[in-house]
């Protein structure tokens, strides 16, 4: 794609599947910036996010106060790398406004990485500490049993990735 061309990227994958990192590669392109919902829920809601209500609480408030900053950016010119979960078809439907909205090119990339592996990366981030959340395997399995990965059938242009 044109650097010129704004483009929505979406992240697709299992909690600790490689999403934020797969982030800072899309986001060395011209004219690209990353927003990470992490980052934003960990600043605005300190000590409120402990279960997966909580989530579903402050990530519904959050999309809702940023989606027009978003379009607003798409607008003009700038693209974004959304390091939110695309994970429902839920989440996906808000995504897809976003797009639409302003008018731009996405991309739904989607990392296919086993639940083995995610916990295994999930352990060795808690152990470094340096994430915004710790999620517990128990934390898995749950946001795990929500997770529906893309299909040809949303319209969606998906970008797989799975790990060498």
């Amino acid at each position: 794609m044109s650097s010129k061309t704004p483009v929505l990227h979406l992240l697709c994958g299992k909690i600790a599947a490689g999403k934020s990192t797969l982030s800072e590669v899309l986001a060395k392109a011209p004219n690209t910036i990353v927003v990470k919902e992490d980052s934003w829920l960990a600043r605005l809601y300190p000590g409120e996010q402990n279960d997966l209500a909580d989530y579903l609480r402050n990530s519904t408030r959050l999309r809702a106060a940023i989606t027009p900053h978003l379009i607003e950016l798409l607008r003009n010119g700038i693209s974004v790398v959304l390091d939110f979960p695309a994970d429902t078809l839920v989440s996906r439907a808000w995504m897809r406004t976003l797009f639409e909205d302003a008018g731009c090119a996405h991309q739904l990339h989607y990392l296919d990485v086993t639940d083995e592996v995610c916990k295994a990366r999930l352990h060795r981030r808690n152990e470094a500490g340096g994430h915004e959340f710790n999620a517990s395997d128990e934390d898995f399995v749950l946001f795990t049993r929500h997770f529906v990965a893309p299909s040809p059938d949303e319209g969606f242009e998906i970008v797989l990735h799975r790990p060498r």
